[in-house]
């Protein structure tokens, strides 16, 4: 079923204000990186077929964007930079930090947002990866280095 115009206005106007409040957390907290994975994420939102944005705070959800993709990205481990407390998010907005933790729940469940997701992760993180080398051939996890160059050459080209 297509959308409505006041539906597109409503969805538009909701994700630009979820673009603005994660903009600014991430400005004042975190990076370039995590404010332009926001947006992607929430610019994926909005393309699904029921819009989870459409209900529900506008902050409650900014606060649980930014919180599902520091869950992923190791953001509270304080040997990662940048590095924020579990509850700095939540008390930003103003919101509980078992309301924020539920939402971003739902999110990562959403998406299938894990750790080393290749769409999601930081560029550290990516850079980081442990499995990025390794492929798995007949059911056997090897190391593309193992492979013949010419293999090689092609799985790193994706």
């Amino acid at each position: 079923m297509a959308r409505t115009k006041a539906e597109k206005e409503k969805i538009e106007a909701i994700s630009q204000e979820l673009i603005k409040l994660t903009g600014e957390f991430c400005d004042q907290y975190l990076d370039e990186d995590y404010k332009q994975l926001a947006e992607k994420l929430i610019l994926k939102m909005k393309r699904k077929r029921q819009v989870p944005f459409l209900r529900g705070r506008v902050n409650t959800w900014a606060a649980a964007i930014i919180y599902a993709l520091g869950q992923i990205n190791f953001l509270f481990d304080r040997s990662f930079e940048p590095y924020v407390t579990a509850s700095d998010i939540p008390k930003h907005f103003g919101l509980s930090q078992s309301t924020v933790g539920q939402k971003a729940k739902s999110i990562r469940d959403m998406f299938d947002l894990r750790y080393w997701h290749p769409e999601f992760s930081t560029q550290r993180v990516h850079d980081n990866n442990p499995y990025k080398d390794l492929v798995i051939i007949n059911g056997l996890i090897v190391p593309i280095s193992m492979l013949p160059p010419a293999v090689q050459a092609k799985l790193r080209r994706g």
